[in-house]
């Protein structure tokens, strides 16, 4: 498997500690989970919403898009690869160096962390090697929701509906990636695929255990229909911020790395694994399918909200 930027080792300057980080190329549930995610979370939305998006074609189409930013990865297009790797993954341990909230704006948490940097040159606090995690899934839900809008319109003019059909599919099939990364513990740490720094517990230092829990336990132990679609809550739910809930659901993920690594520790995710880390994964898997259908729910209710009116922020010029 590749990990950030391909397994890039860095030294990285903790204190007086000098543990080595591999940096993550971010893949999250591999493509067995991600299609799990998209698939059931199109499956479990409810019935006012438009029936095409929760058709058996868009649920088969939900599940094909659950891989494709993976698929966007390949080292024969590099520069996509470089530009979007860093947004399946954000260390929080790092991002929260820049004190306060996460800004919602992207380029106001690249600028907050160029101050960070300064008062930690030692770290190299850069975006590409901390995550932009949340910005990707935001602006994915947001395309979302102006796609849903321009569908609204459409169907108020009693016009061809199916071009903007199939972009609400795609836009939601690849927030689906997004949100499905973030159910991941391992998706949200520095701890990502070996356990760094002081480790008193004695967790794993090698770089597997992110492929045997994402991938290979999944494949060879789940089955949605039966372990995690009945994890699903029936009622879906419209957020109240997009990016506060976001937020909050990346930071439960991030709870459960050291679970993530107890698991590891006592055999886990090999072959059958057991009980406890059986139901741990079935229960991410269902956390990013809920989370996902109801973020596609609310871009839906949100996209029939007024827009705000426009203002032209450059004054008029003087007339001769």
């Amino acid at each position: 498997m590749n990990f950030r930027m391909n397994g890039v080792v860095r030294l990285v300057v903790v204190g007086a500690l000098v543990p080595m980080v591999l940096v993550q190329s971010g893949l999250g549930w591999g493509s067995d989970g991600h299609r799990m995610i998209n698939r059931l979370a199109a499956a479990k939305l409810p019935g006012d919403v438009p029936e095409f998006l929760r058709s058996p074609y868009a649920q088969d189409a939900m599940e094909y898009y659950g891989p494709e930013p993976d698929r966007w990865k390949s080292r024969a297009e590099a520069e996509l690869a470089t530009a979007g790797s860093p947004e399946h993954y954000i260390d929080l341990e790092w991002a929260d160096m820049i004190g306060g909230p996460l800004p919602r704006n992207r380029y106001d948490f690249v600028r907050a962390l160029a101050v960070a940097q300064k008062a930690h040159p030692e770290l190299g606090l850069t975006p590409e090697k901390i995550g932009l995690q949340p910005w990707a899934a935001d602006e994915w839900y947001q395309r979302t929701k102006a796609a849903m809008r321009e569908y609204r319109g459409l169907v108020a003019a009693h016009k061809d509906t199916k071009p903007v059909e199939a972009e609400i599919l795609f836009c939601a099939g690849i927030l689906g990636h997004f949100v499905g990364d973030a159910s991941n513990p391992l998706h949200t740490s520095i701890q990502f695929n070996g356990w760094t720094g002081p480790n008193p517990n004695g967790y794993t230092v090698e770089h597997k255990i992110h492929g045997q829990m994402e991938s290979d336990f999944v494949a060879a132990n789940v089955n949605p229909a039966k372990d995690v679609a009945p994890l699903i809550p029936e009622k879906a739910k419209v957020l109240n911020d997009f990016f506060d809930d976001y937020v909050a659901y990346i930071r439960h993920s991030n709870t459960l790395v050291e679970k993530s690594y107890q698991l590891e520790k006592a055999g886990g995710f090999t072959g059958a694994g057991s009980a406890e880390s059986k139901a741990f994964i079935d229960d991410r898997l269902a956390a990013g399918a809920t989370e996902l259908r109801d973020v596609i729910y609310t871009a839906w209710v949100r996209s029939g909200d007024p827009l705000p009116q426009y203002r032209n922020s450059q004054k008029a010029a003087p007339a001769n």
